[in-house]
């Protein structure tokens, strides 16, 4: 039996990683949160930083991330996770602390927590899942909701002159003379999942160098929200998301 372990872990090219806890995924399958999710924990690990980590996870599909990520976890009202964040950082400065928000979350009842914490440069990471819907409760139309886009409150299709432009929360904290780091990455392939983990090595890197705020804006799929199966989704990702929201940095620490 040794013999033939041996063997099974040679030929292993992929597993769970030992920072995500054995509780099965809540997510749609296909969604980008889990690869996230993955990405993250897997940082955690390689930096040795289980014990010196607190996450802030708000209302949202990633409300219960607190049963998936085996590390110190903290719940937080919709919308107000920036606001938690602070306080926490702010009495325990020695911790790593970021915060895990849905555009929905972040970009609408709590643009005003994420646009004053940037602003005031708190030394914390946000993470920012961009999929254009609210995806938890029944695919409504969001603040990042793409012009023209079909939503369950959208059936026609975004109208600009009636709903308003999607809100670019990435390049507007980008502007902000506290945020050190604004990058914005996906996971739909995995050229840039590489990029999005090594874009949250970077943040963490920065907040122990207290650098100041650090945004992630992770562009994702929501293939039960937008009607599509996994392989439609990222496609569609691809053509409409993806040219509206540009990847890349936005914003770099000065060496």
């Amino acid at each position: 039996m040794a013999e033939l372990d041996i063997i099974k872990e040679e030929n292993l090219v992929y597993k769970r990683t030992k920072l995500l806890t054995k509780k099965q995924l809540s997510y749609c399958p296909g969604c980008g949160h889990g690869t996230v999710h993955r990405m993250l924990m897997e940082v955690i690990d390689e930096l040795g930083l289980q014990s010196e980590t607190i996450g802030i996870a708000p209302v949202g599909c990633s409300v219960l991330a607190y049963e998936f990520l085996d590390i110190d976890m903290q719940q937080a009202a919709h919308g107000r996770a920036t606001a938690l964040a602070t306080a926490i950082k702010r009495l325990m400065p020695e911790k790593y602390v970021f915060t895990y928000q849905g555009d929905g979350d972040l970009a609408a009842i709590g643009t005003c927590e994420t646009i004053h914490t940037c602003n005031r440069g708190e030394n914390i990471l946000i993470i920012f899942i961009n999929n254009g819907i609210y995806g938890m409760t029944g695919g409504q139309m969001a603040p990042t909701t793409l012009p023209g886009m079909k939503t369950s409150t959208s059936p026609y299709g975004r109208d600009v002159k009636m709903m308003g432009n999607p809100i670019k929360m990435t390049e507007i904290v980008a502007q902000l003379p506290g945020t050190c780091y604004v990058t914005r990455q996906t996971v739909h392939t995995p050229a840039n999942v590489r990029k999005t983990k090594r874009a949250i090595l970077k943040a963490f890197e920065y907040q122990k160098q207290k650098k100041g705020t650090c945004l992630i804006e992770v562009v994702s799929n929501c293939n039960s929200g937008w009607k599509m199966t996994p392989v439609q989704a990222n496609k569609w990702l691809e053509e409409n998301m993806l040219p509206f929201y540009p990847l890349g940095d936005l914003k770099v620490p000065k060496e």
